[in-house]
């Protein structure tokens, strides 16, 4: 089968094992919550960019893969797990299998992401072999990595990535074109990088999500006291019951 043009991939970590480094400021439910309105905002901004060929979702949950297809995206099932350098170098094998000409790989937990971002990196990838990398600017990691052919280069995710990726594609011969993304940029994995997106109110379904649950209100309430005051009365510790 052809698959031609620039597919868009989430690696997606399974619900029941998502954000556990917020386990200090979020229930197991509020965690489970968020982790998938994250992944559904990322959806929701790659259906709505132009000139994709189409998305795959690699996971092996079960929630997650009825949700991807559902916005009419392909599922890979990761029955490996072996995080998100194994999942993408699935999907970049399976695509340059099918013909493809590239791939752009995102993370499932960079909630403001937006289609126009998608399209300024659909924009960065050139002729020949290709590599754009945007830029986790909280620990230099990449949140965006676009390929072509997909396999151009290896994926090495995980913090200071962004050299790493730098770093490969210059050995390659690649110089590689980089984006920094405000929205892309921010991906929420610890309780600094929570702060940071609930200081932006947006009108993102993770946002919603904190917003229903009571999240935020409590997040925003310990935001606004002191060291010593959050150390003293656990204001960052989940309620009982929440999950």
């Amino acid at each position: 089968m052809s698959v031609p043009g620039i597919w868009a991939v989430v690696p997606a970590k399974d619900l029941a094992q998502a954000k556990r480094r917020l386990a200090g400021v979020l229930s197991a439910a509020e965690r489970q919550g968020f982790a998938r309105a994250m992944f559904e905002d990322v959806l929701d901004a790659l259906v709505r960019a132009p000139n994709l060929a189409g998305g795959l979702v690699v996971t092996r949950d079960a929630a997650l893969a009825a949700l991807a297809r559902g916005y009419g995206l392909r599922v890979i099932a990761d029955l490996r797990h072996e995080g998100p350098n194994g999942a993408i170098a699935l999907a970049a094998k399976t695509l340059a299998a099918q013909g493809a000409a590239g791939m752009i790989a995102i993370p499932a937990d960079v909630p403001l992401v937006s289609a126009e971002d998608i399209a300024s990196i659909l924009a960065g990838i050139s002729k020949g072999p290709s590599v754009t990398l945007a830029p986790a600017f909280a620990d230099m990691g990449t949140n965006g990595i676009a390929l072509a052919p997909p396999d151009a280069i290896p994926p090495c995710f995980g913090p200071q990535s962004f050299f790493r990726h730098q770093e490969v594609a210059l050995k390659r011969g690649i110089e590689p074109h980089v984006l920094r993304l405000p929205n892309l940029g921010l991906d929420v994995d610890r309780p600094g990088d929570l702060a940071r997106f609930i200081a932006r109110p947006s009108a993102t379904r993770s946002y919603r999500c904190l917003e229903a649950s009571g999240a935020l209100a409590r997040l925003r309430h310990a935001l606004s006291m002191s060291p010593d005051e959050n150390a003293s009365r656990g204001a960052l510790q989940p309620r009982e019951g929440n999950g």
